[in-house]
């Protein structure tokens, strides 16, 4: 009966650790580019008890084994599409398929997002809302009057004094082989690993990239019914488990109060 204390112990530490992803989906509902998480499970291990080949009363070889409970393998996340919402915002850059915007860190490393909220900085650096470049920098004349970001990544800028706009930059985007195997870094923004593999640097509408919406900004693809669903699953996973606790902890005391 021990095992099965362990064993529903288990299961109660599993669909916690759901519910605490899940708890993180709903918190990000609407966060601008956000990813949902799921949680996935494997099973702890089998202990067996008696092998296939042993002789069976049936005639036919049959194994005798019991499971021993669940544990967390993996976290996976979902880099499904969110939808694009209008801002009216030139700086708001959504990416309409694969591909991640590149944002350089204060220790020089490279960081990847799909979140396209941006704003100049006050030297006209593309900067997220923290303040990181983006990557390859693109500076807009402060005296500016207007900014396009064309579906190709190219961009251009108003300027006084000039009758056809100018072109201070390109965007290029990022794509991984896996990018499920990228690491949230927190922010929206994520790091290349070896699971991921190697990043390949394109232009918008190239390689399988993703154009440039300009205006748009991606949300969560978070659902909240879906989460809500879960979440109700969960609970009632998590409550069954306990009731097995239960259960074995009032079988053991009649086997104590035996005499």
């Amino acid at each position: 009966m021990l095992k099965s204390l362990n064993t529903a112990a288990t299961g109660m530490d599993a669909q916690q650790k759901k519910m605490d992803t899940i708890a993180n989906n709903l918190a990000n509902v609407n966060t601008t580019g956000f990813k949902k998480s799921r949680t996935e499970f494997e099973e702890v291990y089998v202990e067996t008890l008696r092998r296939a080949d042993a002789p069976e009363l049936g005639g036919r070889p049959a194994p005798l084994e019991t499971g021993l409970g669940v544990r967390t393998v993996a976290t996976t996340r979902s880099f499904a599409q969110g939808n694009l919402v209008g801002t009216e915002n030139p700086l708001d850059l959504a990416i309409e398929g694969d591909g991640f915007f590149q944002v350089r860190q204060p220790d020089g490393t490279v960081a990847y997002t799909r979140a396209g909220n941006f704003r100049l900085d006050a030297t006209g650096r593309l900067v997220t809302q923290h303040g990181e470049a983006i990557e390859p920098e693109i500076v807009v004349p402060t005296d500016a009057t207007g900014i396009t970001v064309q579906r190709d990544g190219l961009v251009l800028a108003t300027v006084p004094g000039r009758t056809e706009p100018i072109e201070v930059g390109t965007l290029e985007l990022v794509l991984f082989p896996n990018p499920g195997g990228l690491e949230g870094m927190g922010r929206n923004l994520f790091r290349e690993t070896p699971g991921s593999g190697a990043p390949l640097r394109t232009l918008p509408g190239e390689e399988g990239a993703g154009g440039i919406a300009q205006g748009f900004l991606e949300t969560s693809n978070v659902t909240a019914v879906e989460e809500m669903i879960e979440m109700i699953t969960t609970q009632r996973a998590y409550e069954m488990n306990s009731k097995v606790i239960q259960t074995v902890d009032q079988m053991l005391q009649r086997l104590a109060n035996l005499r």
